[in-house]
């Protein structure tokens, strides 16, 4: 895929003069902090289905001290089949960077769809490090282990080529969901998601995303840790498993959803709008030590 995406090209291709330089010599204001931290997945950046515009306005309306990106940022299963990267999508990487660039910590642990970069662990790319995982000590001191979740996907881990086709087909309902609310738009109704509400009528994706959480938050009890956040499978969601608090913080295609630390280590799921009508974003759920 463009030899791994020219060697993480999704932010060299965004980098201006001075990321490329390292910002040798140039101070850069602080951004003013609302949160303590904010974690987002599954962006899917170089498809038609990323939401880039919202999380634009999202990020603008959330400044943090700690930015976790939580795996596939960048989609390079689709860009592998087809090149697609438009304005908005690399405006959300040069977002991403000005943020690392005014004092944000920009923490990535890559994903499946962006496996690519799980080559430059150890790495850092315009201030933005890159990691397999990482552990997020909340204000009110909880424990969080941060990882993708791709690991724990059983069709990722033993039946690849499945992966590939369930991508193919969730991109074809994106495609049929996006024709069907511009006709809903039309009649003067909300939206609604087509993808969501196959999941919800078919048994066997519902044992499957119960499965992953389980399995998930057992490795977080396994590794010492209070809680996990991941992504992965595009349901957020917010609960304690067998002690452990399980946050999945949603994606970027469909739900525009984040988890958000505040200052007094609260955590909370916000649901961004697709369009700028509220200057606040909806609390999901939240949880308190």
């Amino acid at each position: 895929m463009r030899a791994a995406f020219d060697a993480l090209g999704a932010w060299g291709n965004a980098l201006g003069p001075d990321e490329i330089a390292g910002n040798a010599g140039e101070p850069h204001a602080t951004e003013p902090h609302r949160f303590r931290a904010v974690f987002i997945s599954d962006l899917h950046l170089g498809t038609p289905g990323c939401q880039a515009t919202a999380l634009l306005d999202f990020l603008k309306h959330h400044p943090s001290k700690t930015l976790y990106l939580v795996g596939d940022i960048v989609d390079g299963w689709q860009l592998r089949r087809r090149w697609f990267w438009p304005q908005a999508h690399n405006d959300v990487v040069q977002k991403l960077l000005r943020s690392a660039r005014k004092g944000c910590r920009v923490v990535f642990v890559p994903g499946n769809h962006d496996e690519f970069a799980r080559a430059f662990v150890g790495h850092s790319f315009g201030g933005i490090e890159v990691v397999s995982d990482a552990v997020h000590r909340t204000a009110d001191g909880r424990q969080l282990w941060v990882t993708h979740g791709d690991h724990f996907d059983g069709v990722i881990q033993c039946a690849k080529w499945l992966a590939y086709l369930g991508d193919n087909l969730y991109e074809f309902t994106l495609k049929l969901n996006r024709h069907l609310n511009t006709f809903r738009a039309r009649m003067g109704l909300p939206y609604w998601s087509l993808s969501a509400y196959l999941k919800g009528k078919v048994k066997k994706a519902l044992n499957y995303v119960t499965d992953f959480e389980v399995a998930v938050a057992a490795e977080a009890r396994r590794r010492g840790h209070h809680g996990v956040v991941c992504g992965h499978i595009h349901r957020a969601e917010m609960r304690e498993i067998d002690g452990i608090l399980y946050c999945n913080d949603g994606d970027w295609v469909e739900s525009h959803t984040a988890l958000v630390e505040h200052l007094d280590g609260r955590l909370e799921l916000l649901q961004w709008p697709g369009r700028r009508e509220a200057t606040n974003a909806a609390p999901v759920s939240e949880v308190t030590a």
